[in-house]
C-alpha cells in the first residue's frame, strides 16, 4: 500500500517530471550543503574526532566547517592538538585560521615555542605571523635609502647601509615596525659621520660608523632584532663648509653694501639740505639787497648821503664784482 501510494505522488507528465527531479536535486545539495558528510568522513579518516552535528552547527554560526576541519587536519597531521572552539572563536574573531596554523608548524619544527595565543595575538595585530617566523628562521636583509650626513670638516658624506634582522616574537604586538628601525639607523648613521673629524677617516674605516651604531641599541622596542649593520656604499657630497662660508661672505658683502648705500643716501639727503639752506640764505641777501635802493634814497632825502659817497660805493661794488669774476672764472652767477 506505501508503494503503491509512492508511485502515486511521482508524477506521470514530462514537464512535471522534470520539476520534480530539480526540485530533488536542488533540495539534496542542500541536505549535502548542511551535512557534509564528505568533510566529516575526511576528519574521521585523519583521526580528527568530529561529529556531524557540530559540522552543522558551524553552519548556522557562519563558520565556514572546511576551513576548521582542515586546520585541524593539518595541526593533528603535524604533531599539534588544536581545539575546535579555539580555531572558531579566532575565525570569529577576524582572523586567518590556516595561516596561524602554518606558523605554529613552522615555529614547532625550528623549535621555536610559539604559543597558540602568541600566534592568535600576533595575527588579530595586522602582522603576518607566518612570515614573521619564517624571518625568525631566515633573517631579513633591509637596504636603507641614503643617508646624508656632514663630518666636522664640513665635507658632505652620502651612506648606504645594509641591515640584517631577525624578527622578535616576543615584541611583535605591540613592537615598532621597518619603519622605525630604517629611521632610527639614519639617526645613527648622522651622528656617527657627525661625530668625525674628518670625512677621510669616515672613507677608511667605514666599519667604525657599523660598530657606533649598533652600539647603540636602536631594535629596542621594535619587532625586530638587529643582527649587523654594514655599510654598502659611501660617497662624497658638496663641500658644505665652503659653500657656508661662501654663503656668509656673500651675506657680509650684501650688508656692507646696503650700510654703504645708507651712508651714501645719507650724504645725498645732507648735501640737499645745505643746498636748499644755502639758497634760502641766498634769498635773504637778495631780499637785504633789495631793501638797499630804498635805504639809499631815503638817504639821499634826509641828507645822509652825498652824490660822492654815491660813487664811491659804485666803485667798490664794481671793484669787488671784478675781483670775484677774477676768482671764479666759470661762475656764471657773478656779473
Amino acid at each position: 500500500m506505501i508503494q503503491l501510494t509512492a508511485l502515486m505522488a511521482i508524477p506521470t507528465s514530462p514537464a512535471a517530471l522534470i520539476v520534480f527531479v530539480i526540485a530533488a536535486v536542488v533540495l539534496l545539495l542542500l541536505l549535502f550543503y548542511l551535512i557534509p558528510v564528505a568533510l566529516w568522513f575526511q576528519a574521521y579518516v585523519s583521526g580528527v574526532k568530529i561529529n556531524i552535528v557540530q559540522l552543522v552547527a558551524m553552519r548556522f554560526r557562519k563558520v565556514p566547517p572546511s576551513n576548521i576541519v582542515n586546520a585541524m587536519i593539518t595541526s593533528k597531521k603535524a604533531g599539534i592538538i588544536l581545539s575546535r572552539d579555539s580555531l572558531e572563536a579566532h575565525f570569529l574573531a577576524g582572523g586567518h585560521v590556516q595561516m596561524v596554523v602554518n606558523a605554529l608548524i613552522s615555529a614547532d619544527k625550528a623549535n621555536m615555542g610559539l604559543g597558540f595565543n602568541t600566534a592568535t595575538a600576533i595575527d588579530l595585530a595586522g602582522r603576518d605571523v607566518l612570515e614573521a617566523v619564517k624571518m625568525s628562521v631566515n633573517p631579513k636583509v633591509i637596504n636603507t635609502p641614503p643617508v646624508t650626513a656632514v663630518a666636522r670638516d664640513g665635507i658632505q658624506l652620502i651612506a648606504k647601509a645594509r641591515v640584517t634582522v631577525r624578527a622578535n616574537i616576543e615584541q611583535l604586538v605591540g613592537g615598532a615596525g621597518e619603519e622605525t628601525v630604517l629611521a632610527r639607523i639614519g639617526e645613527g648613521v648622522v651622528s656617527s659621520i657627525g661625530s668625525s673629524t674628518s670625512h677621510k677617516k669616515v672613507l677608511e674605516n667605514p666599519d667604525v660608523i657599523s660598530k657606533l651604531v649598533l652600539d647603540k641599541g636602536l631594535d629596542a622596542g621594535t619587532a625586530f632584532e638587529i643582527l649587523s649593520i654594514d655599510i654598502a656604499d659611501i660617497d662624497i657630497g658638496k663641500n658644505i663648509g665652503a659653500v657656508l662660508q661662501m654663503d656668509q661672505a656673500n651675506a657680509d658683502k650684501n650688508i656692507a653694501q646696503a650700510k654703504a648705500e645708507e651712508r651714501r643716501a645719507m650724504a645725498v639727503a645732507l648735501e640737499q639740505e645745505m643746498k636748499a639752506k644755502a639758497q634760502e640764505a641766498r634769498a635773504k641777501v637778495i631780499e637785504a639787497e633789495a631793501e638797499i635802493p630804498k635805504a639809499m634814497a631815503d638817504a639821499f632825502r634826509s641828507g645822509n648821503l652825498g652824490i660822492m659817497d654815491y660813487y664811491k660805493f659804485k666803485n667798490i661794488k664794481a671793484d669787488t664784482s671784478m675781483r670775484e669774476a677774477i676768482a671764479n672764472p666759470h661762475d656764471k652767477s657773478i656779473k
